[in-house]
């Protein structure tokens, strides 16, 4: 069993930066693929960013494409999401999750096994 705990998130203006953690205890992160999933106020919780158990394939969705970057450390057992360029669209509360490695890449949130309990991100104009 993986335990997650994700980190990083506060409250920030329009076009600022931050850096979500997502750092994993029980077993090794690197035997699951990852994903970022972020839930907005009163909406749906949505996929957003999935990375590859060897974090050779990367894939975002159209709106935070070229502003999000997503990546993994093995040796830290650490999953990352570098968010650029912040927008108030983007306020809601993120979570990190496993999906595993037999399964094809996907940002379905059924197809997660492991969830963090997530990290607040509020952006302002």
């Amino acid at each position: 069993q993986v335990q997650l705990r994700e980190s990083g998130g506060g409250s920030v203006q329009a076009g600022d930066s931050l850096r979500l953690s997502c750092a994993a205890s029980g077993r090794a992160l690197g035997a699951f693929a990852m994903g970022w999933f972020r839930q907005p106020p009163g909406k749906e919780r949505e996929g957003i960013s999935h990375i590859s158990r060897w974090g050779g394939r990367v894939y975002y969705t159209d709106s935070v494409r070229g502003r999000f970057a997503i990546s993994r450390d093995s040796y830290k057992n650490t999953a990352y999401l570098d968010m650029d360029k912040l927008e108030p669209e983007d306020t809601g509360v993120y979570f990190c999750a496993t999906r595993p490695t037999f399964t094809s890449d996907s940002l379905d949130p059924a197809d997660y096994d492991h969830w963090g309990q997530g990290t607040q991100v509020t952006v302002s104009s």
